[in-house]
């Protein structure tokens, strides 16, 4: 994908209307008094309009901000309590701004926005989606199934098998030496739906393991990998 127009939920969204907003969430967290100093945090949230040329739609005149989230810490988890004014603001953009003028055909109709993307690293991704991005199942696509190892000297865990993501042919599946030792055959999961995922954070039909908590253990097989229901399934779409 070289632009969001080539996704296929630019195309659903083309389906309903093709004049509708589509908009990409971006948050970060930041020092704005460039000292590494953790006593105060600044979490700007952006809403991005992809509607707009590429060369244009990142440009800062065109982001609005609509959250600024400062304290003394990170929301961490808690940007749920803080974003619900803006979720409440999206809901009403998909309900539709009635009246609005197309000068270009000449007629009025009815305005949707539509969020369908999020800008972050990985921790921030960890806190809107309610994902665990941490030890030994940190991977949202692999789950449970997330080839992990801990280090016997450093006690850090590393992550092993990318080579699973290349094509079935692709040489360095075969390259055991240069990686961890042994050949990758395997296949790469699928990514979860938008339906499965919500099974599983409201505990439905839970495929990757049968009990709620988990240990610490390499194999235990039955952590849990969500650890909150995101906000954003408050959205209709």
């Amino acid at each position: 994908m070289s632009h969001p127009a080539d996704s296929p939920p630019w195309k659903l969204i083309n389906d309903n209307e093709p004049r509708n907003l589509r908009l990409a969430f971006s948050s970060d967290g930041f020092n704005p008094h460039s000292s590494l100093s953790t006593r105060y945090s600044c979490w700007p949230v952006i809403l991005v309009t992809y509607n707009l040329p590429p060369w244009l739609c990142m440009k800062r005149k065109f982001m609005m901000l609509t959250l600024l989230i400062s304290g003394p810490k990170q929301p961490g988890n808690d940007i749920d309590v803080y974003s619900e004014p803006l979720i409440d603001d999206l809901k009403s953009l998909w309900d539709g701004i009635q009246g609005v003028y197309d000068a270009h055909i000449g007629e009025y109709f009815t305005l949707r926005a539509a969020l369908l993307w999020t800008i972050n690293d990985f921790p921030a991704y960890g806190n809107l989606s309610g994902c665990i991005v941490k030890g030994y199942k940190a991977c949202p696509i692999c789950g449970d199934d997330t080839p992990s190892h801990r280090l016997k000297n450093g006690h850090k865990i590393c992550y092993i098998g990318h080579q699973k993501w290349l094509p079935i042919y692709h040489p360095y599946r075969r390259q055991h030496v240069a990686f961890n030792g042994k050949p990758e055959y395997d296949m790469p999961p699928k990514p979860l739906t938008g339906e499965e995922v919500l099974q599983m954070v409201e505990g439905i039909n839970y495929k990757w393991g049968s009990k709620k908590g988990g240990g610490g253990s390499e194999n235990d097989g039955d952590r849990v990998c969500w650890k909150k229901k995101s906000k954003f399934f408050d959205l209709k779409y």
